[in-house]
């Protein structure tokens, strides 16, 4: 939210969204960075905020923030998204690190005394066991952000040669989870057969992403692990064709959309050839309609049935 710079930007367009729906919206946000301290401190912090106004229910985004709404005394509604569930991998040798794990074993408990719960990805259900309502909700879309625009004005902008192949990689180059290297890798071999540049777009304005997009001409999506991920939704409502290895909810999203390639394996050799295949072809793809469906207004509503889902009828009223 505006003056809340540590809230992620898809969590901050859900909010908003919430918010043009007629809902008294409140963020809290915190960082936890995985330390007990910082946890235990935002929650007298929140206990506070709960003690001094009143609330009707409370939305915790990742498994392990639920923690906070403990002891309960107001409706708990969590959305799950990744990591929280699968576990963190540590950037220095890329294995699951012991605090993701005792994340995961938070989450699982938040997901077993949860009145209702969120999942960006039906997949996510598989390492949670609740007696709760599961809700499949990916994170949505602001469509008047994440739209096709003519690639030589985007180019133009960016100060990008009109002529150049250019392939595009977006997040931190050096987190293991998005295995940048692997991208590079690929890169390098398609360079063998065919010049192509990777443009890595990492500490960009969110805003400034659907330039990159419309700029270059593939996207590149390596994770080892992910939920739902927005970056390749947000590439298909660009209609920029995706090359990725399969994760996540990738395959739901790239099935239906021609022009785009889903990996059959992680190989640097086999990533290159996909790659190839896309740049060959040389045109747009028909995005957007495949991800028509995740406009965040849309979804704004099926998040506010659940919230309606858990309260009792006289506190119902209030989200009519």
């Amino acid at each position: 939210m505006p003056g809340v710079p540590k809230t992620t930007a898809f969590i901050r367009r859900q909010a908003e969204f919430v918010r043009r729906a007629g809902v008294d919206l409140d963020v809290f946000p915190f960082d936890g960075d995985k330390n007990p301290v910082k946890y235990l401190r935002a929650w007298a912090q929140l206990r506070r905020r709960l003690r001094a106004q009143r609330y009707d229910l409370i939305h915790a985004q990742f498994g392990q923030s639920g923690l906070l709404a403990f002891p309960k005394r107001l409706p708990l509604v969590v959305t799950f998204r990744g990591s929280d569930v699968l576990g963190i991998v540590r950037d220095g040798d890329g294995a699951y690190s012991r605090a993701g794990r005792m994340l995961q074993r938070a989450s699982r408990f938040v997901a077993r005394h949860a009145d209702a719960v969120i999942l960006v990805s039906a997949h996510l259900g598989d390492q949670l066991r609740t007696k709760a309502p599961v809700h499949v909700i990916p994170s949505g879309l602001d469509f008047t952000l994440f739209r096709p625009m003519p690639q030589a004005e985007a180019r133009q902008q960016l100060g990008m040669d009109p002529h150049e192949r250019v392939v595009l990689f977006v997040g931190r180059p050096h987190q293991a989870r998005k295995r940048g290297d692997l991208a590079r890798a690929a890169v390098e071999l398609l360079n063998e057969r065919m010049p192509a540049r990777l443009v890595v777009a990492w500490q960009v304005e969110h805003a400034q992403v659907p330039l990159y997009m419309n700029a270059c001409d593939v996207l590149i999506f390596t994770s080892m692990q992910e939920g739902s991920p927005n970056v390749v939704k947000e590439a298909l409502a660009c209609n920029l064709p995706v090359v990725s290895v399969n994760v996540g909810d990738v395959p739901e999203r790239l099935r239906d959309v021609e022009g785009c390639e889903l990996c059959a394996d992680d190989e640097p050799a086999t990533i290159a050839a996909a790659l190839e295949r896309v740049l060959k072809r040389g045109r747009r793809v028909d995005g957007q309609a495949a991800v028509r469906h995740l406009d965040e207004s849309l979804l704004t509503e099926k998040v506010l049935r659940v919230y309606r889902s858990v309260l009792s009828e006289g506190r119902r009223r209030t989200l009519a």
